[in-house]
């Protein structure tokens, strides 16, 4: 590794370290304030950063949105994130008594009644809110939810995410388990939380239509859930106006099977896509425009249109 880059991971290490430790120990509408200044400074001082959040939002709305509503839905999503964190880096300390008796939540009967067949439960979301506080909330609520999450470019960094999930209850297991492993998790009944919209060559992959394009979006979450019988919930944890949280579960999804594992896989994929897609485009500056969805083209004909 060159020097650096060395450097470069050494001082992001310290950095998060003295959020960490500064966060924890001031009240949460200071956290929450200097979270939001972080986010504003972000966007302001990263141009190439504004014009691919700018890029990406063309893609997905092409000229529907103007250049100026475009610019505002990158700013508060830089905000929305900067406040996310504070509440995330609070997690250890606050969390219970702090940041739960914030959220709100709807439509928890669909979790009571896929927890009551007893097959597991396959969590649903993407990045847009804050979405490791939906995990915790799901946890505090009673049941054992897990997680998956790739290692990150810095071991040091993977420690302190999965000190702090761990901090909240949640089990946590990486890309590079063995599927046996979280099969035996979902099994058990437990909730299994995912995250579908990122395209990564690092989880096996299929191109599915979201936002009206070929997008390349994991399907190991899904041949999971058929292999064991559990039950896939689509959920988001968003922000609202004052500062507290909404947890939106929608009905689970089903799908008439069609006698191929291949194209259940597929189906079940695309309308966990689809129903995660209908929160993004009711909450656009709650999504992480920053990352390429469509970074994979897609240049061979699928089988499915």
């Amino acid at each position: 590794m060159r020097l650096s880059k060395k450097i470069k991971r050494s001082v992001t290490y310290a950095f998060v370290s003295g959020l960490l430790v500064l966060f924890n120990a001031i009240p949460r509408r200071v956290a929450i304030c200097l979270g939001s200044w972080i986010g504003l400074v972000l966007w302001r001082l990263f141009g190439r950063e504004r014009h691919r959040m700018v890029r990406h939002l063309t893609l997905a709305y092409g000229d529907t949105l103007s250049l100026r509503q475009k610019e505002k839905i990158g700013q508060t999503f830089c905000v929305n994130t900067g406040r996310n964190l504070a509440d995330v880096i609070r997690f250890r300390k606050h969390f219970e008594h702090n940041i739960k008796p914030l959220i709100t939540a709807e439509g928890m009967e669909h979790f009571e009644t896929a927890n009551k067949r007893g097959k597991g439960i396959i969590g649903v979301t993407g990045h847009i809110g804050n979405f490791e506080l939906m995990a915790a909330f799901i946890q505090s609520q009673g049941y054992n939810c897990g997680v998956i999450g790739r290692e990150m470019y810095d071991e040091r960094l993977g420690r302190l995410l999965i000190e702090n999930r761990k901090a909240v209850g949640l089990t946590c297991f990486s890309t590079t388990d063995s599927p046996k492993k979280i099969i035996s998790w979902i099994r058990q009944g437990n909730v299994l939380g995912v995250l579908i919209d990122t395209d990564s060559h690092r989880v096996r992959s299929e191109f599915i239509p979201a936002f009206g394009r070929w997008s390349n979006t994991p399907i190991g979450q899904t041949i999971l859930g058929l292999k064991t019988g559990a039950t896939f919930i689509p959920a988001a944890c968003l922000r609202t106006e004052d500062n507290r949280y909404h947890v939106i579960v929608r009905p689970p999804v089903e799908i008439e099977p069609s006698g191929d594992f291949d194209t259940d896989v597929y189906n079940t994929t695309l309308a966990c896509t689809k129903a995660l897609e209908e929160i993004i485009h009711e909450h656009k500056d709650q999504w992480i425009w920053l990352h390429n969805r469509w970074h994979t083209e897609r240049t061979i004909p699928g089988k499915r249109v």
